[in-house]
């Protein structure tokens, strides 16, 4: 029982970084999967094609896939256009908002395609493919050798022999796909590491309160979801119980349109009040009807955590 509880206490802490592990395992055996089964280069003129679009579309939907699991934009979209203020929406006039969500929103959502691009290129089946069609691939390696050179790098993916024939006084192709796998995934590890360092070192919360944050926030989704079942649940079962029994309701509080809103906005940090949530400002601001709760502060993406926990508990 210890050892699953240290388990347990060992995932909670590192939920984030197993998160995108299992993302990029998940990925990765995709592309194992897809290189096998469905791949099959045509070894004509429309292998540059073919091969692009199987290393360049799936990482493309996958890019998709990751800003529609993501909370963050969705908190902001949300409401943001209402048909009765539809006149006076423009998607010009918050161009800084939506780009301060979508900068930490998008490194998020690029995990996925990245890997399958780096996984892709180490396996080399789609380089291969694509390059082996590629005109410039073609002029460097037929240089003065006339079409059948041509024509017998097309076939090149299908023939391994031919392959080393070819390229046996060059780098080949399953090489320089290799190579470039590699380097993409230093390059990729080297910007979210300076990435990291850059948004600890701007964190307006020193490390321990940055831990306690988290703690905090966590807990309040928790208890969020537990007495929004109960409240729901009750309110749901006094209408029914009235519509059976033809009786009025008794009053019953629900939070209103206005107090939704208000907890629903993307948190901003204030350095001079200090709020853990959106929740944490409404409540300490007389239900957000304080001045204090209009007041607009930093978004740090250090601090992203804060509008992404609900959407871990929730499975948004």
């Amino acid at each position: 029982m210890d050892r699953l509880r240290g388990a347990l206490d060992f995932c909670i802490r590192h939920q984030t970084v197993l998160g995108y592990s299992i993302v990029s395992l998940l990925t990765a055996a995709s592309e194992q999967i897809f290189s096998a089964v469905v791949f099959k280069c045509p070894c004509n003129s429309a292998n540059m094609l073919y091969g692009s679009v199987f290393l360049i579309v799936p990482a493309f939907i996958l890019l998709l896939l990751g800003y529609m699991v993501n909370v963050r934009p969705w908190r902001l979209l949300t409401g943001s256009c209402p048909p009765e203020k539809c006149h006076d929406c423009s998607p010009w006039g918050n161009c800084a908002r939506y780009c301060q969500v979508l900068v930490p929103v998008t490194a998020r959502a690029l995990v996925a395609p990245f890997t399958w691009i780096a996984v892709a290129l180490l396996r080399a089946n789609f380089y291969e493919c694509a390059a082996s069609g590629n005109s410039l691939i073609k002029n460097f390696i037929c240089k003065n050798q006339g079409e059948d050179c041509q024509n017998l790098l097309f076939k090149v993916p299908c023939d391994e022999e031919l392959s080393t024939k070819i390229s046996s006084e060059f780098l080949s192709l399953q090489a320089q796909s290799q190579l470039i796998g590699w380097f993409l995934i230093a390059t990729i590890m080297t910007v979210a590491l300076i990435s990291t360092c850059i948004s600890r070192c701007c964190s307006p919360v020193s490390y321990l309160q940055l831990k306690f944050w988290k703690i905090y926030s966590k807990r309040e989704q928790e208890l969020f979801e537990i007495k929004a079942k109960e409240h729901a649940s009750k309110l749901a079962e006094i209408n029914t119980q009235c519509f059976f029994e033809a009786t009025d309701p008794a009053p019953f509080h629900t939070p209103t349109n206005e107090d939704w809103r208000k907890i629903s906005f993307l948190y901003t940090f204030n350095s001079k009040e200090q709020y853990y949530s959106m929740i944490h400002k409404y409540v300490s601001t007389n239900r957000g009807n304080s001045d204090k709760f209009q007041e607009e502060g930093e978004n740090p993406t250090v601090l992203g955590f804060v509008d992404e926990t609900h959407a871990i508990e929730s499975g948004f």
